[in-house]
């Protein structure tokens, strides 16, 4: 079994609501994250999924120390670097790097390539001293695909597609271990979403990286994922190997979005169960007894109410994996295949 490198554990992360001006009170708070737990193996890709508001987001973000948690740890190689301040936080920021969501604003259109691919090396001189840093970042734009003579233009010049090479770039410039990306391919066309993919895929190989892919696109996770894990409302309520979520989900939830994903074959399409949740999502601020999914199920009963389920293997399943290979939060958790075309989701 690969080395685990990030463990997280208990991860909580609460924003204060208040109300007042001069004396604020706190009257509630809004639980964007709210006991998430996962590991990372070297060389590993873990797949986070879910609607927008379910906290994925959040969770990537302080991964890389951009917020606090309010509780739980993050362990990186056995140190919690959520406690870190200071040199001992800039040391673990070289080797957990992010790739943010839109490319259109997470770069200075005032900073001309070079300066953006090249800036982490103002506050790491040791990687790459001043004599060395154009030559550095033209061997980086050459990695990601583009012609390193573009290193003096700047972002209003580029793609979308071009742009999230160069965010890719930067990203790589330290040569860290951890790329943590959030939805990178979210904001730009399927044609062009196929060739970041690959391109993050053979990176990978190529820098020996682990990833940690948040996204809301179940077809695309399958695509450059080893493990998924479902985020609803805060927690994480199914995960596994990505053959395992795919073809034999358990999870109410994750039927209902994997029943929902485009399927190419007419054939397969025809014969597959269109699977429509009640209501809306939950407010963070006011979240449900128990199982947090049961106000949109078709299985809550009275017990959901009153339990929250542990994200653990269902009892009496038998996975590909192996006992450990799949977890799900569901008291009443069953297999259900998914029909498609044996490339995708059905």
């Amino acid at each position: 079994m690969a080395e685990s490198i990030l463990q997280v554990s208990g991860l909580v992360k609460h924003y204060p609501l208040t109300q007042g001006i001069l004396f604020k009170k706190q009257v509630g708070a809004v639980k964007a994250v709210d006991g998430v737990d996962f590991e990372l193996a070297r060389g590993e890709t873990l797949g986070i999924v879910g609607e927008s508001g379910c906290g994925k987001s959040t969770v990537a973000k302080m991964l890389v120390n951009l917020e606090k948690p309010t509780e739980g740890e993050i362990r990186y190689r056995g140190e919690d670097i959520a406690k870190l301040s200071g040199k001992a936080l800039r040391s673990v920021r070289r080797n957990i790097q992010m790739v943010f969501q839109d490319p259109y604003t997470s770069l200075n259109p005032r900073m001309t390539v070079g300066d953006i691919i090249g800036e982490p090396y103002e506050i790491h001189p040791e990687v790459a001293p001043k004599g060395d840093r154009r030559t550095k970042v033209q061997e980086l734009l050459d990695v990601v695909g583009l012609n390193p003579e573009y290193i003096n233009r700047y972002p209003h010049q580029f793609s979308g597609g071009q742009r999230q090479r160069i965010g890719i770039a930067r990203g790589l410039a330290l040569r860290p271990e951890i790329i943590v990306a959030d939805e990178p391919v979210s904001a730009l066309d399927v044609s062009v979403q196929a060739q970041v993919i690959n391109l993050m895929d053979r990176l990978q190989s190529e820098f020996e990286l682990s990833y940690v892919f948040i996204a809301h696109d179940l077809s695309i996770v399958r695509h450059i994922s080893d493990r998924v894990g479902v985020m609803y409302l805060g927690r994480i309520v199914e995960t596994g190997k990505d053959a395992e979520i795919y073809d034999h989900p358990t999870h109410p939830y994750t039927q209902a979005l994997l029943s929902a994903v485009p399927v190419p074959d007419p054939v397969a399409r025809e014969h597959r169960e269109r699977i429509i949740l009640a209501g809306d999502v939950p407010s963070p601020t006011n979240i449900p007894s128990g199982c947090r999914f049961r106000t949109r199920c078709w299985k809550a009963q009275e017990r959901c109410a009153l339990e929250v389920p542990l994200l653990a293997v269902p009892a009496g399943f038998r996975y590909v994996g192996g006992p450990a290979a799949h977890d799900s939060a569901c008291h009443f958790a069953e297999e259900k295949a998914v029909v498609g075309n044996g490339n995708g989701p059905g």
